[in-house]
């Protein structure tokens, strides 16, 4: 059975986006090692409320890998050291006693810091919005066995529809692009068809606004299918450029 562990956090503090933000160090002591990461910070704030100190503020929801809320960058990398997991799946037998771990927001102009690590992401609504639907008559659901689809298109937009729009294909990116989470968004409606009446309309609308919001220029590094909790495939983006580079030549056509 493992020891529990006393561990140095290197933890970012920013009261606000104006604030400058600075690193503070925390001990924290008898960690068990089958603590989930946010377990471990959830007893570092209980500690610190018990000082009578700001508790540090973070994000949280489900815990269980489904939301994409919990954004830290740990030791450099999004997430955490483990492939395919988000952070509050990331346990504590992952590190060593004695270890210094460094946690920081996401580093991104268009993810401004609302308070430490927890960082604006409503960027990602916003392109969603601008075209991640669909024009469907309402009434009963229609019957799922009424539209024939592949079982290639099938499990490739199941595939991109496993987005959760964390952003840690944004803060893992160099340039800090969205591209991963653009392109999986646009491909979970194009390979269907009831994607399809706005597919054109759809890839233009959202790109545009992704490069509207500020987010980088992508070079292909694959650092953010590479980061990417759902190991989003790089694909995606190359069928989003398709889409792109069609969509133009038709709208230049009229």
């Amino acid at each position: 059975m493992s020891e529990n562990m006393n561990l140095t956090l290197k933890v970012w503090r920013q009261r606000n986006n104006k604030d400058k933000g600075k690193f503070e160090d925390f001990k924290v002591n008898d960690i068990s090692p089958d603590m989930s990461f946010l377990e471990m910070f959830d007893v570092l704030n209980e500690q610190l409320i018990s000082q009578g100190s700001d508790p540090i503020a973070f994000d949280h929801d489900c815990r269980e890998g489904i939301c994409g809320m919990c954004s830290m960058y740990i030791n450099g990398r999004p997430h955490g050291p483990k492939e395919g997991i988000t952070t509050c799946q990331l346990h504590m037998r992952s590190f060593k006693d004695g270890d210094t771990i460094v946690v920081e927001p996401w580093r991104a102009n268009a993810f401004p810091v609302i308070k430490d690590l927890v960082v604006d992401r409503t960027a990602f609504d916003r392109i969603i919005a601008a075209g991640g639907f669909i024009s469907v008559n309402t009434g009963n659901a229609q019957d799922g066995n009424s539209i024939p689809i592949s079982k290639i298109d099938a499990d490739i937009a199941f595939a991109a529809a496993a987005c959760i729009g964390c952003g840690a294909c944004v803060a893992a990116c160099k340039n800090a692009s969205a591209m991963l989470f653009v392109s999986a968004k646009i491909n979970q409606l194009s390979h269907l068809p009831q994607g399809q009446p706005e597919r054109m309309q759809r890839v233009r609308a959202m790109v545009h606004q992704m490069d509207k919001e500020g987010f980088g220029a992508c070079t292909n590094t694959g650092a953010c299918s590479a980061e990417c909790p759902k190991e989003i495939s790089l694909v995606n983006i190359a069928s989003m450029n398709c889409d792109y580079i069609k969509a133009n030549v038709i709208d230049s056509n009229g």
